[in-house]
């Protein structure tokens, strides 16, 4: 068993350390779920079945208020696996790749790397296909005889994917291959009866399992990563995590009106669901549909927690348990009908705050709490720190987060002031945070975008400019212990004053439901002031 460490010495050790270091580093087990909100038992939803978080929670340390950086996939996850804020690595889209615009850069798994360990991943790590192959990784995940699931647009079941390919023989044929780029689907959800390896995230599973045996042979210490891709649409998993859950106990959300005094900018208009089948493409989502949608949401999310458990008993059975940090984070949130949005993609609570829940094996940390949560504003670009810290191994310079070692043994320590997020103009962007694009106007979704176009039109009159709402608009959100903050900036112009504010008052209004900038200039100016984060 590793030696305990006092904080203060943990990024001294093995900081010379050559590959050869002896075997008794930490492994580290770092689990990524795409577009998971806080929806767990341990997080407080009775409702949820997540046996294997809350029990992983429950013998290490919950963070109740984390925040991503940014709540759209690829810039999140750059962000983390950096160690910098978006725009330090200009990646504020799904398509800008962190790589070919930051090329001496160093990745979280690189420094492992660098520093002796193995690095290998299943599943989704870093967004799509930039996954950074020759910098972070060491080698490629064992597949041998593991049957990858055959799954056209992540259906299992038949009628779903002749739907998925009827759909997209149409798309194509009316709007050409140019237009049709994320249009293309079946519905938004399916349980199958299948067993759990015949969806992508039971398949992805099975191949950390089975590497997971090849890595624990080696002599040296590994980094596995193991992502996730639900609940990301569709939400498709075996009908027996449906089975889980009574829809009658299935509860709408109280608040699905836009935040009264709002900015316009703020708030989607669902595009991302609206792509799929049998999803109006325009008004409201009925609450009959809106139940199913949360049901399946929710069945995804015990399906994860399902192989999670998987995971970590073969962790168990590997007799690495006591040597392997494991940590559990979500890349962002994800409405489920607040504020009458349905998808992530917003500078507001629900889509910002992440789950995220560290253990360590005993004896790492001197005095480590077990089974206790922080109310701490902690950010993902903290863990990248973290885990250098836990493992004894350098961080370069420059990062834009803090480690989290003083939080996993004092959880109510004087922590930062501040957590950030950031999102270019929700309302004007398509769902991979690209501006609208003109072919986008031309599908079935033009009426929509009409529509939503025209409320920010209104509500900033004469200082309406498409170019500048459309391109060049950032919101920057400040989440301090008591407020949100959202400031909507002309990101050419730094020094010009918003063009919008937005301020809540979470002691008196946790869901973000009025936005009372003008009832506290002071505290606007205060906020607006601040350093990023100190």
């Amino acid at each position: 068993m590793t030696a305990a460490r006092p904080i203060a010495t943990l990024l001294l050790a093995l900081a010379a350390v050559p590959s050869s270091a002896g075997d008794d580093r930490p492994n580290v087990l770092f689990i990524a779920i795409d577009d998971l909100r806080p929806e767990l038992g341990c997080y407080g939803n009775e409702l949820v079945h997540s046996p294997n978080l809350d029990a992983l929670a429950a013998d290490g340390m919950r963070f109740d208020r984390a925040y991503c950086q940014q709540a759209i996939c690829s810039p999140s996850r750059a962000s983390l696996m950096t160690g910098k804020l978006p725009d330090e690595i200009g990646v504020v889209e799904n398509t800008a790749y962190f790589r070919e615009l930051n090329p001496d850069v160093v990745t979280l798994p690189q420094q492992f790397k660098k520093h002796g360990y193995e690095t290998v991943y299943s599943g989704k790590i870093y967004h799509g296909k930039m996954t950074d192959e020759e910098h972070s990784w060491s080698r490629p995940a064992s597949r041998k005889g593991i049957p990858r699931p055959q799954t056209p647009g992540g259906y299992n079941v038949p009628e779903n994917q002749r739907t998925f390919f009827k759909n997209r023989d149409e798309i194509l044929a009316k709007y050409g291959r140019e237009r049709s780029g994320g249009l293309i689907h079946g519905p938004a959800f399916e349980a199958g009866d299948v067993p759990d390896v015949a969806y992508v995230d039971g398949y992805n599973t099975a191949v950390a399992i089975q590497t997971l045996g090849e890595l624990v042979e080696g002599d040296e210490p590994w980094f596995l990563g193991m992502g996730y891709v639900r609940p990301h649409l569709p939400f498709n998993c075996p009908r027996r995590y449906f089975d889980l859950y009574d829809p009658a106990e299935i509860e709408l959300p109280d608040h699905v009106a836009p935040p009264t005094d709002g900015s316009a900018l703020g708030l989607h208009a669902s595009f991302e669901l609206r792509t799929r089948h049998g999803i109006p493409k325009e008004g409201p989502i009925g609450d009959d549909l809106a139940r199913e949608l949360i049901h399946a949401y929710l069945a995804c999310t015990s399906y994860v927690d399902a192989q999670i458990g998987r995971l970590l008993a073969a962790l168990d059975e590997a007799g690495v348990r006591e040597n392997t940090i494991v940590v559990v984070w979500g890349d962002h949130g994800w409405h489920l009908g607040e504020m009458g949005v349905w998808g992530k993609a917003t500078n507001y609570e629900i889509a910002t705050r992440v789950p995220l829940i560290v253990w360590t094996p005993p004896g790492l940390l001197e005095g480590a709490t077990r089974g206790a949560s922080t109310d701490a504003l902690v950010e993902l670009v903290d863990l990248y720190p973290t885990l250098y810290d836990l493992a004894g191994v350098p961080a370069p310079d420059g990062l834009a987060g803090r480690s989290l070692c003083p939080l996993l043994t004092e959880p109510q320590a004087e922590w930062k002031a501040v957590a950030r997020s950031q999102f270019p103009s929700p309302a004007l962007r398509e769902w991979a945070a690209n501006p609208l694009s003109a072919g986008m106007r031309e599908t079935f979704f033009g009426p929509l975008i009409a529509e939503v176009e025209g409320r920010v039109a209104a509500q900033h009159g004469a200082d309406w400019d498409r170019n500048l709402f459309e391109n060049h608009l950032m919101g920057y959100a400040t989440r301090t212990d008591h407020f949100r903050l959202v400031e909507w900036r002309d990101v050419r112009d730094p020094d010009a004053d918003p063009v919008f504010i937005e301020l809540y008052d979470h002691d008196a209004d946790p869901a973000e439901t009025t936005n009372v900038a003008d009832c506290y200039p002071g505290g606007v100016a205060r906020l607006s002031r601040r350093p990023a984060a100190d």
